[in-house]
């Protein structure tokens, strides 16, 4: 399978009345609870923090997330998945 490159992915964030959220671009996650998830992107690092969130689909071949609750902000910070790990791999290292 051929590996995508981290500029073949365009990111987008499409939110549906703060309780639903569509991102593209997503190239792992860093790490999720009910109050906040952290997502490495094609533009950065993202943080979205709510109540009640959950991922409901996940698939970073293609660059997808879709997440719902209650939304209450988005930050971006510089970085990328390679300055610190992905949290599913320091799971199973």
């Amino acid at each position: 399978m051929e590996e995508r490159r981290r500029e073949d992915f365009f990111h987008n964030v499409v939110m549906e009345e703060r309780r639903k959220m569509t991102v593209s671009g997503v190239e792992d996650v860093d790490s999720f609870d009910d109050d906040k998830i952290v997502a490495y992107t094609t533009e950065g690092v993202m943080t979205v923090s709510g109540a009640q969130l959950r991922i409901n689909r996940l698939n970073v071949e293609k660059g997808e997330m879709e997440l719902e609750g209650e939304i209450d902000s988005i930050e971006y910070a510089e970085g990328h998945k390679s300055d610190k790990g992905s949290f599913f791999g320091k799971i199973f290292r």
